[in-house]
């Protein structure tokens, strides 16, 4: 019974391994597709990477500003109307 065990737990562990070895990578950045070399393909999606998270975080900031802003405003009309 334990060597089913074994063997079972054997198989599953190869098969995951096989599995995340053969998944196809995906091309997240096609505008650094052309680049040939290791390095000046990893520096573009370095940058695109980046660039994208400047890009989320002023969305975030925009949003939270306004959260903060839409919350004082409901302060001083609460405490005006007391």
């Amino acid at each position: 019974m334990r060597t089913a065990y074994i063997l079972i737990i054997t198989m599953m562990l190869g098969f995951f391994a096989l599995a995340s070895s053969v998944m196809a990578e995906e091309n997240k950045y096609p505008m650094c597709a052309d680049k040939t070399s290791w390095i000046e393909k990893n520096w573009c999606e370095t940058v695109e990477f980046q660039k994208q998270g400047w890009k989320d975080g002023k969305t975030q900031l925009e949003k939270d500003k306004q959260t903060v802003t839409n919350f004082l405003n409901k302060v001083v009309s609460y405490v005006t109307q007391n």
